[in-house]
């Protein structure tokens, strides 16, 4: 066991068969029918938006709040190393719920009521879901267009003066404090979607 659970990819590749393990004893292959293509679609949704709200709470909660306390000599062992690598999970996470997200809306019916907000109709769970796509919608630009472009300079990825590189940490930072503000309203317009 200690062999799956030393390399990352061998761990993520368990979880996975341990998942497909539960899906043959509950569903069996022969209920591959549209329900359950929606539930899969769901099912990446949820997963891509773990890794991504996990990662914009770890840089908010954890992260950025350390910085200040690790000496100098070890902080390029987070901007050179860490912070590149959790800020690619992160991109690619938030790409991965939006692309998961609205496939799951059109799969649904709803993705042109949703992001009218309701419609015409005005259908509360549309509504819901329609708020929780939106904020999710904003979140997913600041990331591609505001944080990364941002902390691009100022983790010396492109080049940048160090006033440059000053402002732009501080714009990434401001930026993904507002997509943590955010993620707590499109957490909870998601999840009620369902209960309204």
């Amino acid at each position: 066991m200690t062999s799956v659970l030393e390399k990352l990819e061998r761990a993520v590749i368990a979880g996975f068969v341990l998942a497909a393990i539960i899906f043959w004893l509950l569903v069996r292959p022969a209920a591959f029918d549209y329900g359950y293509w929606t539930f899969f679609m769901r099912w990446l949704h949820v997963l891509s938006g773990v890794m991504w709200i996990g990662l914009l709470w770890y840089f908010n909660f954890v992260q950025i709040p350390s910085m200040p306390k690790i000496p100098d000599e070890q902080k390029p062992a987070v901007s050179k190393v860490i912070a590149p690598t959790a800020l690619f999970w992160f991109r690619y996470a938030a790409l991965a719920t939006v692309a998961t997200g609205l496939l799951l809306a059109y799969m649904n019916g709803y993705i042109g009521q949703a992001l009218m907000l309701g419609g015409a109709e005005g259908v509360p769970q549309h509504r819901a879901i329609g708020i929780g796509m939106w904020l999710g919608l904003i979140m997913a630009f600041n990331v591609w267009f505001l944080i990364w472009p941002n902390q691009q300079k100022a983790l010396g990825l492109v080049d940048a003066t160090p006033d440059e590189k000053k402002a732009a940490g501080r714009m990434a930072m401001l930026v993904s404090r507002a997509n943590t503000v955010l993620s707590v309203p499109m957490l909870y317009a998601m999840v009620s979607a369902q209960n309204i």
